[in-house]
């Protein structure tokens, strides 16, 4: 009886599909990428290295992108789909370019 409750109280909830680690860091870099806010930031200057580079408080993720010039600081933010789907992430930018 235990186990019939819990599946259905596990089953009730939205279901969000499972990436794979990789996936999901291709996923985040690929919202990096995408951001224009972070192509004025780098005043499009070519992108010498992305790197995740640890986590801020409350568990948002903290990336780096360094250029010739300087490095970018990024948080980026899970955003949980509304129904059956993986999170995608939304970015933004901490401080100026140093």
């Amino acid at each position: 009886m235990r186990y019939g409750v819990l599946a259905l109280i596990c089953l009730a909830g939205p279901a969000q599909a499972l990436v794979s680690p990789f996936y999901d860091s291709a996923e985040k870099i690929m919202a990096i990428l995408e951001s224009a806010e972070v192509a004025d930031a780098l005043h499009q200057a070519p992108i010498g290295a992305i790197s995740n580079t640890g986590t801020f408080d409350g568990g948002d993720d903290e990336w780096t992108v360094r250029v010739q010039e300087c490095d970018l600081i990024l948080r980026l933010t899970a955003v949980a789909p509304e129904g059956a789907g993986k999170a995608t992430y939304r970015v933004t930018v901490v401080g100026p370019c140093q």
